[in-house]
């Protein structure tokens, strides 16, 4: 919370045409927060409404209250009240006058999958090039230090601004940042100054948010509308809805940076496995090159290429973006190896999505000379479609797949499992992930390859309202010292 002194018509311009000049000490969207002399934005949301929570406010010390509804009969007279059409949208302007500063070069991403790999990978390029940058968004806040802090893919508005104008303060120049459909739908990217946005691909998630696939598309393009006119936009052409970007992209005035496969800009050419890396050949408008790229796969060869867009987009010069990826490091639980036994290997990934489930065991099965094994569950409080689509994906793909539990939440964990083991008797079911974990570890042998998906980078485990420490990592680490004994 800000203790420097704003008017309202600064913060809400033309919202409280009788009130413009009252001065106020800032924002708050959430009443326990407020200091005496904020204005109180009051939103609507998923499971309680901010105008319930306006006579908390006042007794707070809010001076000012901005609603979607009309005035409260019983709201002191003195309180100033605006009435907006677009609540969220007026906290995130509020936000970036509060937070005034931000990096000069910020860039968006948004996409189902990968959008954390995208955003850290141009946050490296950028660092190689010779910037001081950042990357924002599932894994925390990552700038050339190293430090972390934050934990949410799009941040709230005011704690968004607030971090944007620390980067900036720190001398972070450039910024790499995760657009999520959430965060775009609730305007809390509204009020950053963006130069250019990417789009990765669709696939199902979020539709116990977002009521149908074609609003989750809508959701993310919002991106573009959020660029200025002549912004340019980077989409990898060989994923689904990348003509839908696209054409969106162009009605908004958008020059297009394609890459991929049928990439305009950035064509990959050739793709070989050289080791635990692959091997790119890619052509763009002065030439062709040859990298070598330290990553699996080729949906992380797709991701560089984005990342390498996103730079050339903000005017970075295409051979020395190229170069950069060539340096690359992976993403902490994103196809993440975190050891050996017996001849065997254990990855962690974030895979929690039928799509992402489905590209890290294609991928995986090439370096399997054995046995593909996955360790794999679904989040309580989410979309329940996808559990036999997740489960179906790994009795189908994987040699052995044992079921476990994810983030229960407040569901019922059993049942969560038995949605997912209805798709295939192929699935073995252990309840417990770190027990699970360690029978999987254990049945690892020369050439097979096991990975443990859906929790990636997280270190805690949500059971019931509560978070407990939990990391596949260090299950997986644990286990593998157990049998070197």
């Amino acid at each position: 919370m800000s203790t420097l002194s704003f008017t309202l018509d600064q913060l809400f311009p033309e919202a409280f045409p009788s009130d413009r000049d009252r001065s106020v000490t800032g924002v708050a969207f959430d009443s326990r927060t407020v200091a005496p002399g904020a204005v109180f934005v009051a939103l609507a949301g998923a499971k309680a409404d901010g105008a319930r929570f306006i006579a908390d406010a006042v007794a707070r010390g809010a001076t000012a209250i901005v609603s979607g509804q009309p005035r409260p009969g019983d709201l002191d007279g003195a309180i100033a009240f605006a009435q907006v059409e677009d609540p969220r949208l007026a906290l995130s302007l509020a936000a970036a006058v509060v937070h005034p500063r931000q990096p000069a070069t910020i860039v968006a991403v948004t996409g189902t999958s990968g959008k954390s790999s995208v955003a850290d990978f141009t946050r490296q390029i950028f660092q190689a090039l010779g910037h001081e940058a950042a990357s924002l968004g599932t894994v925390g806040i990552v700038t050339s230090k190293g430090s972390k802090y934050g934990s949410l893919t799009t941040p709230d508005p005011l704690s968004l601004h607030a971090s944007l104008d620390k980067l900036a303060g720190e001398g972070i120049t450039h910024l790499a940042m995760e657009a999520s459909s959430h965060g775009l739908d609730q305007r809390r990217l509204d009020g950053v100054r963006l130069k250019a946005g990417g789009f990765l691909n669709l696939g199902r998630d979020h539709l116990d948010y977002h009521p149908t696939v074609e609003d989750y598309l809508d959701a993310k393009l919002r991106l573009w509308d959020l660029l200025p006119k002549g912004a340019p936009v980077v989409i990898n052409r060989d994923e689904p809805y990348a003509e839908q970007a696209a054409a969106a992209a162009q009605r908004g005035g958008h020059p297009l940076i394609g890459v991929g496969r049928k990439g305009e800009t950035l064509r990959l050419v050739d793709v070989r496995r050289d080791g635990f890396a692959q091997r790119l050949v890619v052509s763009f408008d002065g030439g062709t090159t040859t990298l070598d790229l330290p990553l699996v796969g080729d949906y992380m060869a797709g991701n560089a290429l984005v990342a390498a867009g996103l730079a050339i987009a903000t005017g970075e010069i295409v051979p020395a973006a190229l170069s950069a990826l060539m340096e690359l490091r992976g993403v902490p639980g994103r196809l993440e190896r975190v050891g050996e036994v017996r001849g065997g290997l254990v990855l962690v990934d974030y895979a929690h999505k039928p799509d992402a489930l489905l590209a890290a065991l294609t991928t995986l099965r090439g370096y399997a000379s054995g046995r593909l094994i996955c360790v794999f569950g679904c989040g309580g409080d989410r979309d329940r479609g996808k559990r036999p689509l997740m489960g179906q994906i790994a009795a189908e793909k994987a040699d052995i797949a044992i079921v476990t539990d994810d983030n229960p939440r407040s569901e019922d964990p059993a049942a969560i499992r038995a949605q997912i083991m209805a798709a295939s008797p192929r699935l073995r079911e252990i309840g417990d992930r770190a027990e699970a974990i360690r029978h999987a570890v254990g049945l690892l042998d020369a050439g097979d390859v096991l990975v443990v998906a859906g929790k990636g980078h997280e270190t805690g485990q949500i059971i019931g309202d509560r978070t407990l420490p939990f990391s596949d990592q260090d299950v997986v680490r644990a286990a593998i010292a157990e049998m070197d004994q």
